[in-house]
C-alpha cells in the first residue's frame, strides 16, 4: 500500500514498514506461546477437562509442554492423552540431572534458591500432607523449573490449587516465570495451607466457579479479588453432541452416572434411589461408569438391593465410549456429596457432557452445580444424601418425556453458551499471551 501513496516521505515509509514488521513480529510470537502445564497425575482418565483443555489451547495456537508430578499407569488411556504422553516431561523424584539442577540454582542465586525452599516449607507447615509432598516434589521441580527457562517457556499453568499450584509457586520464584493456577473441588476445600502464598505470587488465579471464588476471597481477603478469573472448565461441544432422534421406546429406563467409585460422588445413594423404583415398579437400568476404591461395597449393595443386572459397574471408559454411552441415556445423575473428611465436587464435567449432549441431568443442589444445573430449568437439583428425593426426581424423568426434551434442550443450549472447552481455552490463552508480554 505504501507504494501507491507517492506523497509519503522515506522516513514515514520506512516507519510503516518497521510498524509493520514489528506487528507480524508479534502475531508470530502469539501463534508460538508456549506455556508449561503442571498436574498431580497424567494421564487420568477421570480428567477429561484437563486434556480436553490442553487441546483446545493447542487448536489456538498456544504450544503447550505438559511437565506431570507423577505418571499414572492405568490399563484405560484416552487415545489423545497417550498422543501427549509421547512428549510430557515425567521426572523421578531424584536423578543425576536433578542434582545438576540444584547445583545450577544454587550457584546462579543461593539466596533465591534458600528462599524458594524455606518459603515452601514455612507455607506448607501445618499440613503433613502438603509439607512432605513440598519436600518430596522440591528437587524436580527445580529441575523442571531449569528446562523450562532452557526452553522458552512463557507462562506456567497448574491444575489444582495443592502441589501444583506449589510447583508453579517454585517455578516463579527460582525463574520468574510467571504461573497461574485453576481451582477445581477437593484441591481446594480440604486443605488451603499456603493458599494465601499462591495467589499472592500467582499472575492470575482460575476458580471454575463462583462459589469457589467466594471460598477463596474468605481465605485469602478482598485484595486477591482482581486476581481471580471464573473461568469455566469445558467439554467438546462438537464430540458430546445431541443424538439424532429420540431412542425407540423401550421397557427400561436408561440412567447413566458417570464418576471415580468415591464418597464424594454419592453412588451410593443411586443405588438405594433405583431401589425405591423397583419397589413401585418401574423398571430402570443404571450403568455406574467408572472405577475406585467404593467398587466392592457398591457390589454388595446392589446384591442385597436384588439389583443385580439392572445396575452395571462398567469400569472405565474413554471420552469416545462415554459419548457413545450418554447417547443411549435417558438421564445422567451426579449424586455428589461432602464427604467426612471436607471433599467436595467443584462442578461434574460429566454433567458437562451429558448436557451438551442433550441429556437430562439430576445432581446434587452443592458447591458449584447450580451455576450449570439451574433447577427446572436445566435439569434438576436435590439435597445431596437424599435417596428419596432423588427418586422423586427420576419418577418424573421417567413419567414425562416432554420434561426430559425441554431439560435437555435447554441444558445444550446451557453448556454451549458458557461450558464450551474452546471458549474457556480462548479465555486462558488471552491470558497467558497478556501475562507473558507483561513479564517480557
Amino acid at each position: 500500500m505504501y507504494r501507491q501513496e507517492r506523497g509519503l516521505t522515506h522516513v514515514a515509509t520506512h516507519l510503516d514498514d518497521r510498524l509493520s514488521a514489528l506487528a507480524e513480529a508479534e502475531r508470530d510470537g502469539a501463534r508460538r506461546l508456549k506455556v508449561a502445564y503442571v498436574m498431580s497425575r497424567f494421564p487420568k482418565l477421570s480428567e477429561t477437562f484437563v486434556l480436553g483443555e490442553i487441546l483446545a489451547l493447542e487448536e489456538q495456537g498456544v504450544d503447550v509442554e505438559l511437565y506431570p508430578l507423577l505418571r499414572e499407569r492405568a490399563q484405560v488411556v484416552h487415545p489423545e492423552a497417550a498422543a501427549l504422553c509421547e512428549r510430557a516431561r515425567f521426572q523421578p523424584f531424584l536423578s543425576l540431572p536433578i542434582l545438576r539442577s540444584q547445583l545450577y540454582f544454587l550457584r546462579r542465586s543461593p539466596r533465591r534458591y534458600a528462599g524458594a525452599l524455606w518459603a515452601l516449607l514455612r507455607g506448607t507447615w501445618g499440613s503433613p500432607n502438603f509439607f512432605v509432598g513440598a519436600l518430596g516434589i522440591f528437587p524436580k521441580v527445580a529441575h523442571a523449573a531449569r528446562l523450562m527457562e532452557a526452553e522458552g517457556v512463557a507462562h506456567v499453568h497448574c491444575h489444582f490449587s495443592n502441589h501444583p499450584a506449589a510447583a508453579g509457586f517454585l517455578i516463579h520464584r527460582l525463574t520468574g516465570i510467571p504461573y497461574s493456577f485453576t481451582a477445581h473441588g477437593s484441591d481446594l476445600h480440604v486443605d488451603r495451607h499456603m493458599l494465601r502464598e499462591k495467589v499472592a505470587e500467582a499472575a492470575f488465579v482460575v476458580p471454575i466457579s463462583e462459589f469457589n471464588r467466594d471460598v477463596i476471597l474468605r481465605e485469602c481477603g478482598a485484595d486477591a479479588a482482581g486476581k481471580l478469573a471464573v473461568i469455566h472448565c469445558g467439554v467438546d461441544t462438537e464430540l458430546f453432541r445431541p443424538r439424532d432422534a429420540d431412542p425407540p421406546d423401550r421397557l427400561l429406563f436408561s440412567v447413566v452416572c458417570l464418576g471415580t467409585l468415591h464418597e464424594v460422588k454419592g453412588q451410593t445413594y443411586l443405588v438405594e434411589a433405583c431401589r425405591l423404583l423397583a419397589e413401585e415398579g418401574i423398571r430402570v437400568d443404571c450403568t455406574l461408569i467408572g472405577e475406585g476404591r467404593d467398587r466392592r461395597a457398591l457390589e454388595r449393595q446392589i446384591a442385597d438391593a436384588g439389583l443385580d443386572g439392572r445396575i452395571t459397574l462398567a469400569g472405565r471408559r474413554t471420552r469416545a465410549e462415554v459419548a457413545q454411552l450418554l447417547l443411549s441415556a435417558d438421564v445422567l445423575v451426579a449424586p455428589s456429596v461432602p464427604t467426612r473428611k471436607g471433599k467436595r465436587e467443584g462442578i461434574p464435567v460429566a454433567l458437562m457432557e451429558a448436557m451438551s449432549g442433550g441429556v437430562a441431568v439430576v445432581a446434587s443442589d452443592i458447591s458449584g452445580i447450580p451455576e450449570l444445573v439451574e433447577n427446572e430449568a436445566t435439569g434438576l437439583l436435590v439435597p445431596p444424601r437424599d435417596a428419596p428425593a432423588l427418586a422423586d426426581a427420576l419418577r418424573r424423568l421417567h413419567d414425562d418425556l416432554s420434561l426430559r426434551r425441554r431439560l435437555g434442550l435447554a441444558g445444550r443450549e446451557k453448556v454451549v453458551r458458557e461450558f464450551d472447552v474452546r471458549k474457556s481455552a480462548g479465555a486462558l490463552a488471552r491470558r497467558f499471551r497478556a501475562h507473558a508480554r507483561l513479564a517480557a
